[in-house]
């Protein structure tokens, strides 16, 4: 874990000491949930990623059969070294060459076409997930919910003082 993470622990860790206080003074219903492990564990998530192996499957077993293709182009140049005329080793090597330039190229786009897809999936999926723990927070009559990744999560009108600071702060202005 680096250095960011720990301090993102500890610093819940110091809110949710803070607030244990209030909470136990006031009856306000606290949680705290790890997107991390939503993510890693959650039904949706692991379907996600099993949907995109299967979208990007077929180009993958593409590119391994091109690389195979090359790797055979070159053992068939070492082994004809002293049996390939000229102009045939250079066909070869010129055929070689063009596989590889295209096979540099269908690699580089398999990824990044794969990298833009995971990155959809994964919006998706944090957008589905604070929705279903929005939810759950009203559904269970949770006051604050927290993240160790996101921060505050969910906070009912019980806890909100954004009215009241706002409030004080018009106060100020009009004096």
């Amino acid at each position: 874990m680096n250095s960011r993470g720990i301090l993102r622990r500890a610093l819940a860790a110091v809110t949710l000491l803070a607030l244990a206080g209030a909470v136990q003074a006031q009856g306000i219903k606290v949680g705290v949930v790890s997107f991390g492990r939503l993510l890693d564990e959650a039904p949706q998530s692991v379907a996600s990623q099993r949907a995109l192996q299967e979208e990007f499957a077929t180009r993958q077993r593409d590119l391994r059969a091109r690389d195979e293709e090359l790797k055979n182009m070159a053992q068939r140049l070492s082994e004809g070294e002293g049996f390939m005329g000229e102009e045939e080793r250079r066909n070869l090597e010129r055929q070689a060459r063009d596989t590889q330039r295209e096979l540099d190229r269908s690699k580089s786009e398999f990824a990044e076409d794969l990298s833009l897809r995971r990155n959809e999936e994964l919006g998706r999926l944090q957008r589905m997930l604070v929705t279903e723990v929005q939810a759950f927070a009203q559904n269970e009559s949770y006051d604050i919910i927290i993240s160790e990744a996101a921060g505050v999560v969910y906070a009912s009108n019980a806890v909100d003082i954004t009215e009241r600071i706002l409030e004080a702060l018009r106060a100020k202005a009009g004096n």
